[in-house]
């Protein structure tokens, strides 16, 4: 990690899982062989934290970058950190066709359920009834369709070799977060596919709560559109 100060939010999830990206990258031994691929969003600037490599996509393109980098330098440990905007909307295409082809690659994936950096609008992700600043009464599926969650539909892609979904609420989630990080990289580094990490996180700034609040708020509303827990490991094969 750089010693830089933080752009996120306070009680943001991004600064947890910044750390745990970290940490598994320094005990994997992995520092000089590590490329991170950054998206538009939030986290646009994630390669001000950790002093590794990084390529910046165009908004949505991060796993077709991430996809040219491995194909190049195979001996390289290539992950992208998109959030539900960059990976769930305008990068939906990318995503689902660099899973399905199982590029040795791992996405992690940040969903909050609102589009945090560009004012609190409704994301893909964003919950049946869930105020945003362009639902401000709820949404409503007749109206926006449903929350789509694209950690099921990778699950059902051949090209998967572990799918996942944790969170960082808690010392025991984020125990079994960077476990997570840890078996997809060791899982890409092996030419096993492609591994989508999902983080359900909270948006406290966007969601108009208290860092605690919104933990709470996550746990009693986001847990139940998105149960968390593996969805697919195939890391054994």
């Amino acid at each position: 990690m750089n010693d830089v100060p933080m752009h996120y939010c306070p009680g943001c999830s991004h600064g947890v899982v910044h750390k745990l990206v970290a940490e598994v990258i320094e005990e994997m031994g992995m520092a000089d062989k590590a490329v991170g691929v950054c998206p538009v969003g939030c986290a646009v600037f994630a390669y001000r934290y950790l002093d590794i490599d990084w390529q910046e996509a165009a908004h949505g393109r991060a796993p077709a970058c991430a996809t040219a980098i491995k194909r190049l330098w195979n001996d390289r440990l290539v992950f992208t950190y998109q959030g539900d905007g960059d990976l769930a909307c305008i990068g939906t295409a990318e995503s689902i066709h660099a899973l399905n082809r199982g590029e040795n690659i791992t996405m992690i994936f940040i969903n909050n359920a609102i589009y945090g950096m560009t004012g609190g609008q409704m994301a893909p992700t964003t919950l049946i009834g869930q105020k945003t600043a362009t639902c401000p009464y709820g949404r409503e599926p007749q109206l926006h369709g449903y929350p789509l969650n694209m950690t099921e539909l990778a699950a059902h892609l051949q090209g998967t070799c572990y799918v996942t979904r944790q969170s960082v609420h808690s010392v025991g989630a984020i125990r079994k977060a960077k476990a997570a990080i840890r078996k997809a990289f060791e899982a890409n580094m092996a030419g096993k596919g492609s591994a989508l990490i999902e983080i359900v996180s909270t948006c406290n700034s966007g969601w108009k709560l208290s860092p605690v609040k919104a933990n709470k708020w996550m746990e009693e509303n986001m847990f139940k559109q998105y149960p968390i827990g593996d969805l697919k490991d195939d890391t054994d094969k």
